[in-house]
């Protein structure tokens, strides 16, 4: 990357997107009235005759709640929910929402109750605050309770947040507005959080929010949360990109100026009234292309998109026509999302075409009343209510339809306790987060199903009963196996028989979409439950004998009750026939148990059986001072080696693994083989201390190893390499090796005196350009 500055950069970015549709940021630092007057500006944009009473009232309890409280960047905390007010507004919502946003942190933050909110706002506006406050501390990294089974926690929590997350939502979908809101206007000012804060919640957002509000339809929250999520977690590229992209300004912009000019002229001359604009792309969806058709920037024509909006469908297809008798139209890339509209409402006419020039572009055709709806999505139905007369009267539509696929998620979910499963196919398979594929029934009816759905899908989006006696289907007329790929515009019909014996579990690992999977499931569960019940128990015996635990001991009711109670289930005998079926792993019934177990009855090594094992040492036979500058349990001397997992070094917390016959082995408390020791494995743990002055010569050196992860570049190990030679240390082994990606991952072994001494070494690493980050090997 070029000698510019981040100030620049920034300047750059918020150029680039001066001319979207994007909801503006607000001016950091503003006086809160400034930002109320604007507030109320846009309300009265969008409704101009509405009474503010409700939002005034709001903003001066807000005021009043959060004052003397500051944020991390300085500014008075009622900026916050302002600013969050202020994007509700951008999107038009009604005032309640409005006045939830202001008060969202109110519960939260300060001394106000539930009761006294409702007598103020009304159960409306409590439902929606009490909404937002329940999903206040939703972090997907924190609060890890046993650092020995660190991932499965946090995989657990994750799992419990989005549950949580979809049930608000079901209540109201306008609590996840006013979370998206809040959201948005965090990520604005992340910079003001710590290195590791920016990654967690640049990751949660890209992750959970990011899919959340495309599948709610708002582009104009998703396009601002998709970059500033890269920003954070790809800082290196996203910048490099905006730079790129903002040396090449001059020359797209004149080229998409051109381009409006000749289509503006081509529609009026046929008589169609239309607004049209040029478009650019935001920085992520840029960067996603590069990435995924492994080009680089220069190779990607299409930056921007013509936009023409009409009055109605009859103009958008006219438009097309006319479109594509000017320009040549690229075979495949035309889609056709107003007679099949995607999930999230979204409808347009898309068509990549060949400009003049040579190069592709892409234009996109639809209504004013499309535009309103790709732009704020489910929030476009969300009107203010107005009373005239005394008579409320709503222009709210009926959203049973558009939020169908939440309830879906609520079905499935409350039959999934296989938080893993739940997590898998919440990320890649579920139809929230994927593309779809539209298929007609026989009788024309179009259904809409995850990209690379089977017929088995199909059958189970119909009903349950035609996938269970599904036994063949035909696409277009024509038999085809049942793992057939369904294509856009297939019509599929399902052959069914009475004779059926029902799914096979190798229907599991075809289909694609979560409800024919978790129907599949069901089956399974209801139609043979003894043999999952005796299968079950055959997992838990043979995975309880490998791990050299005697089930029989742990398998009491009282430790059958806890997983009972955990899980939700009527019986034991519902817990083994899940886990016959798959739905609950067989690892985490037995280590619960045992866990349980343990705490009636600890086991502990005593001192006699340490000296055992590490050599019938006493200690009044041992020296003052240790040779390996390590004190295990008080014991000098005793015979101890590092392990090369970690690569103990002074100044580490360590923890010393009594071994058979080899003595006591040293390891880091982070190392990864500690953190995933067994119960049984766990009793051989002692402590263990550095001796005081083990980093001085006379102790000699440590072996230690580092990873570094960097952009490949020519020259990048000269520059790593002289770090250590000026440092005066001296190098035992170096590798790299480089993804197809251009990411180099490089692993140095040295020795040196401790840790002081690798965190200078590190920190000067950290400086190298193209050096992402540093650490220590775990294991």
């Amino acid at each position: 990357m070029a000698d510019i500055s981040t100030e620049e950069l920034e300047r750059i970015e918020r150029e680039y997107h001066s001319g979207s549709d994007n909801i503006k940021p607000i001016q950091e630092f503003s006086k809160p009235e400034d930002l109320y007057d604007e507030l109320i500006a846009s309300i009265r944009k969008y409704h101009p005759s509405t009474d503010i009473t409700l939002i005034e009232k709001a903003y001066h309890v807000a005021f009043e709640a959060h004052k003397g409280q500051v944020r991390k960047s300085g500014e008075a905390y009622i900026i916050h929910p302002l600013c969050v007010a202020i994007i509700l507004a951008e999107l038009e919502l009604d005032k309640e929402t409005i006045a939830a946003g202001l008060l969202h942190d109110v519960l939260e933050d300060t001394v106000m109750t539930e009761e006294q909110m409702r007598e103020e706002f009304g159960d409306e506006v409590l439902l929606l605050v009490d909404g937002v406050t329940k999903l206040q501390h939703l972090h997907l990294t924190d609060n890890i309770k046993n650092p020995k089974d660190k991932n499965a926690d946090r995989l657990e929590m994750q799992a419990e947040n989005l549950r949580k997350m979809f049930l608000a939502m079901a209540k109201d979908i306008r609590v996840i507005m006013i979370k998206l809101a809040d959201r948005l206007h965090n990520m604005r000012t992340l910079k003001y959080q710590s290195k590791e804060a920016q990654q967690r919640i640049a990751r949660e957002t890209q992750e959970i929010y990011c899919p959340i509000a495309q599948r709610l339809g708002i582009s104009k929250i998703k396009i601002e949360l998709e970059d500033l999520s890269l920003k954070y977690l790809e800082p290196e590229a996203y910048y490099d990109l905006v730079e790129k992209v903002a040396l090449r300004k001059n020359v797209r912009d004149a080229y998409v100026q051109g381009l409006v000019v000749d289509v503006r002229r081509e529609i009026e001359e046929a008589g169609i009234k239309a607004e049209i604009s040029g478009r650019a792309k935001h920085f992520f969806s840029i960067y996603k292309k590069m990435v995924n058709q492994n080009k680089t920037i220069d190779q990607i024509y299409d930056l921007f998109a013509i936009r023409i909006i009409v009055d109605t469908v009859k103009d958008c297809y006219a438009a097309l026509g006319i479109m594509h008798e000017k320009y040549k139209p690229i075979p495949g890339r035309f889609k056709d999302y107003i007679a099949m509209p995607k999930p999230n409402m979204y409808q347009s006419l898309h068509t990549t075409l060949i400009g003049p020039s040579g190069q592709p572009f892409e234009i996109q055709i639809r209504t004013f009343e499309m535009h309103r709806t790709a732009e704020y999505g489910i929030a476009a139905h969300w009107k203010y209510k107005e009373v005239n007369n005394g008579v409320t009267t709503s222009t709210t539509v009926t959203e049973e339809e558009k939020l169908s696929w939440l309830r879906q998620i609520l079905e499935w979910q409350r039959d999934m306790s296989d938080n893993k499963e739940f997590m898998t196919l919440l990320k890649s398979d579920l139809d929230l987060f994927s593309d779809t594929v539209f298929c007609f029934t026989p009788s024309g009816d179009v259904k809409n199903l995850p990209n690379g759905s089977t017929p088995i899908d199909f059958a189970y989006s119909i009903h349950s009963a035609v996938g269970n006696k599904m036994v063949g289907a035909k696409v277009n007329g024509k038999l085809v196996p049942i793992d057939y790929v369904i294509q856009n515009g297939d019509r599929i019909e399902v052959i069914t028989s009475q004779n059926s014996k029902g799914p096979s579990r190798d229907w599991l690992s075809i289909v694609k979409s979560t409800q024919a999977k978790n129907k599949i499931n069901q089956w399974f569960r209801s139609e043979l439950k003894e043999e999952n019940i005796l299968h079950g128990k055959e997992l838990i015996n043979n995975y309880a004998k490998a791990k050299g635990i005697n089930f029989g001991e742990i398998n009491k009711p009282e430790y059958q009750g806890k997983i009972i109670r955990k899980y939700g289930f009527h019986d034991w005998n519902s817990c083994l026939a899940t886990v016959g079926h798959g739905g609950l792993k067989e690892s985490q019934i037995v280590n619960r148990m045992y866990d349980e177990y343990r705490k009636d009855h600890p086991i502990t090594l005593t001192d006699q059986e340490v000296l055992a094992a590490v050599g019938e040492n006493k200690q009044e036979d041992m020296p003052k001072h240790s040779k390996s500058g390590i004190v295990v349990k008080g014991l000098y001397d005793v015979a101890v080696h590092f392990s090369k997992c970690c690569s103990p070094v002074p100044g580490d917390e360590i923890v010393g693994f009594v071994t058979r016959g080899r003595g006591v082995s040293i390891h880091r408390t982070d190392c990864v083989n500690i953190l995933h020791l067994s119960d049984m494995e766990r009793v051989r743990l002692i402590e263990a201390e550095w001796q005081e002055g083990a980093d001085k010569e006379q102790f000699g050196e440590y072996h230690t190893e580092i990873k570094i992860f960097c952009h490949d570049r020519s020259g990048l190990l000269v520059d790593i390499t002289k770090v250590f030679t000026e440092a005066e240390i001296n190098i035992s082994g170096i590798h790299s090796k480089t993804s197809k990606q251009g990411i180099a991952t490089i692993d140095v072994a040295f020795q040196t005196k401790g840790r002081g001494q690798i965190t200078k070494i590190v920190e000067k690493i950290r400086q190298i350009e193209s050096v992402m980050d540093v650490e220590r090997t775990t294991g």
